[in-house]
């Protein structure tokens, strides 16, 4: 090496070819998230309490999973509550973020979506697909109260995004 890349390669400490390494820094510590506020969990609370449209989906307007879902209910005729945490509605003073944070701490996940059947946690897509090809969403679908017709939507995980691998049902 030249004198002047020699110079380089001895600037940078964790990477000098004439001494060791340097060790990497220490990750820094992670404060724990805020605890969501009581106006987004009880926000959460009254959606999920609501007999007249049991079926909820906790959703991204622009996110492709929510869309598989969105086809999925459409093919299988369930009629559902869509709360778009990124919509005109949910976008002041981050709203749809504190209502995400409430919604996490219920199900214990950060993905979205996240499906309720009559107050009941169903999961993330993938969940509500294994759930519907085993014939387990359409039992808690009829369960809350909602009629759905003889529709036979199929394999769910054909409404996933094309550019996924295929995959199979965990069930």
């Amino acid at each position: 090496m030249s004198d002047e890349e020699n110079a380089i390669a001895a600037s940078t400490p964790r990477f000098r070819f004439d001494a060791a390494s340097a060790p990497a820094p220490a990750p820094a510590a992670r404060s724990a998230a805020p605890a969501p506020t009581v106006a987004a969990v009880d926000h959460v609370d009254a959606i999920l309490a609501d007999t007249e449209q049991p079926v909820v989906l906790f959703a991204l307007e622009w996110c492709e999973f929510c869309w598989s879902v969105r086809k999925l209910f459409a093919a299988a005729g369930i009629l559902y509550r869509s709360v778009d945490l990124d919509a005109g509605e949910y976008r002041e003073n981050d709203w749809g973020g504190a209502v995400r944070k409430a919604l996490a701490g219920k199900t214990g996940a950060v993905t979205i979506p996240q499906i309720f059947v009559g107050g009941t946690h169903v999961g993330g897509a993938t969940e509500t697909f294994d759930a519907h090809n085993s014939g387990a969403l359409q039992k808690l679908v009829k369960a809350a109260g909602v009629e759905l017709p003889e529709t036979a939507a199929g394999d769910a995980y054909r409404f996933l995004p094309g550019w996924l691998h295929p995959r199979k049902s965990a069930a």
